[in-house]
């Protein structure tokens, strides 16, 4: 089996394998950077765009998922249904966005959700140039910033990673 022989750069010697997987750190933090970066424009723009509407609330709770800290993390979930432009929709987003805001407590994130009970019409919000993706709580969130600060981890330590590897140890 050949040796990986790898690249020399100004008479130094840089391993193809310790670059790729610096490389490699590098665009996963482009990616999650990028994602967090869109999701956060986006979000302003649904809440800068969006139409108040009727909509009629079908259920609501909780969802808890393991946390990066240790305990659950917890997300205000709700089903409501709403009409735009003559169409009918089904919408599930308590908040503008793909990255939802979750608590630390229960609590917390029923908090979110008292206004919103089943049965009851409540204000829903509709980005006209996406009806079909509403949402009840008309305000924006940091969480998106979150995954660009991850990826702008990820891109440092993959970038001083590559130079080190480079530059020598």
């Amino acid at each position: 089996m050949p040796r990986d022989s790898g690249i020399t750069i100004g008479g130094r010697s840089l391993s193809a394998v310790s670059l790729r997987r610096s490389l490699l750190v590098v665009l996963v933090g482009l990616g999650a950077g990028g994602f967090g970066v869109y999701d956060y424009v986006q979000q302003n723009q649904a809440v800068e765009n969006a139409v108040e509407v009727d909509a009629t609330v079908v259920e609501t709770g909780v969802d808890a998922s393991s946390s990066r800290r240790g305990g659950p993390d917890y997300s205000p979930e709700a089903t409501f249904e709403y009409s735009y432009q003559g169409e009918s929709y089904t919408g599930n987003s308590v908040f503008p966005g793909s990255i939802t805001k979750d608590y630390d407590t229960r609590s917390a994130a029923e908090s979110v959700l008292e206004d919103y009970q089943a049965g009851e019409t409540v204000a829903a919000y509709v980005d006209p140039n996406s009806p079909s993706d509403a949402f009840l709580v008309n305000e924006t969130s940091n969480s998106p910033l979150f995954f660009t600060a991850i990826g702008g981890l990820f891109v440092l330590v993959g970038g001083y990673s590559a130079l080190r590897s480079l530059v020598g140890r």
